[in-house]
């Protein structure tokens, strides 16, 4: 792929700094399967801490975590709760089904955020024809949500339902740093809502690979026998841990120009004639919609002129910001957008 080319298709495509590429050549690593690499245990440690959660489990990507929380949580013909929107759903290749057996309860949230008021008329009553409801998923930041997010105030109602109905809850945190720089709230006050929290490494904070499922003790010690079934055993996996360790210390702050940018995109966007609208942007994922025609033609044509993005639907266009994106390049960016 050309270098000049600016890449807004995801931020999974950007590329280890050379402080993350030292940081895995220097880091000391043994045989994970066997316990024996303390650079994974001290990443897993070190996630734990940080959303207040008993213990940490490393994986290769999100899919892994969110299906092996998945399947932790629920048995053969239970019921997921989730929104229509799901990655778990929609971008998992029917991974619930095919692991774990059980089917799948589809809302209609706004942008993706679900509320206890969408959740409790869809709990199952203990009835011989239904699946039992034994699951609720939320998705933070929502993909298809243009990057909407939760806040703290907004999940604790939706636990407490979960609590007093006897399901667990389950956070797919895709970009779960991406929410909580746009919310201010606290990693540590997740910790007391969720019985598993899936964190990605390799999004916005830029590891090449990886995700940590977290848990209690004992959720880790059942994922981590689902983990090696599904083939996740790594051995000296302390190489990659060591990339998701520093990008907790160092690119976790300047996701904030991430967001920044998507904004100066979106109203770049509102300026020309051929967009219909542009979703919200909260963080740093910018969906909108064509005014006319096919969004694949326009996709082509910001292509050709060096932006690289892609369809959502028929009618929608996402870009996301990463910090392989300067300022400059932002700049590139708008004058494309506003002379296409």
């Amino acid at each position: 792929m050309k270098s000049n080319l600016l890449d807004f298709r995801s931020d999974t495509v950007t590329k280890p700094t050379a402080g993350m590429l030292d940081a895995m050549m220097s880091a000391k690593v043994g045989d994970d399967v066997f316990g024996e690499d303390e650079t994974v245990h001290a990443l897993e440690t070190k996630v734990a801490s940080i959303f207040n959660m008993e213990e940490g489990l490393f994986c290769p990507s999100g899919t892994m975590t969110n299906q092996i929380g998945i399947k932790c949580f629920t048995q053969p013909m239970d019921e997921v709760i989730c929104d229509q929107t799901a990655h778990v759903y929609r971008y998992e290749i029917g991974g619930i089904a095919y692991h774990s057996g059980a089917s799948v309860r589809l809302l209609y949230g706004e942008r993706g955020i679900l509320t206890p008021e969408l959740i409790e008329p869809e709990i199952n009553e203990d009835n011989i024809h239904y699946p039992n409801s034994s699951l609720v998923v939320l998705e933070n930041t929502v993909n298809k949500g243009g990057g909407s997010c939760y806040t703290l105030s907004q999940i604790a109602p939706i636990h407490h339902l979960c609590n007093i109905k006897g399901l667990k809850l389950h956070l797919d945190g895709a970009r779960i740093f991406n929410a909580l720089t746009a919310t201010g709230d606290k990693a540590h006050s997740y910790g007391q809502y969720f019985d598993g929290i899936s964190v990605c490494l390799s999004k916005g904070l830029g590891a090449p690979v990886g995700s940590v499922l977290l848990g209690s003790k004992a959720t880790i010690h059942k994922a981590r026998k689902i983990r090696k079934a599904f083939g996740g055993g790594m051995r000296q996996a302390g190489f990659l841990a060591a990339a998701g360790i520093y990008a907790l210390d160092n690119h976790v702050v300047r996701l904030k120009d991430d967001h920044h940018h998507a904004k100066m995109l979106a109203d770049a966007l509102l300026k020309t004639n051929y967009v219909k609208c542009v979703m919200p942007v909260q963080t740093n994922i910018v969906i909108f919609e064509v005014a006319s025609g096919s969004a694949q033609k326009v996709v082509n044509q910001l292509n050709e002129k060096g932006l690289l993005c892609s369809t959502t639907s028929n009618s929608t266009i996402r870009l996301v910001t990463h910090l392989d994106l300067s300022s400059e390049m932002i700049d590139r960016a708008i004058e494309i957008i506003l002379h296409l």
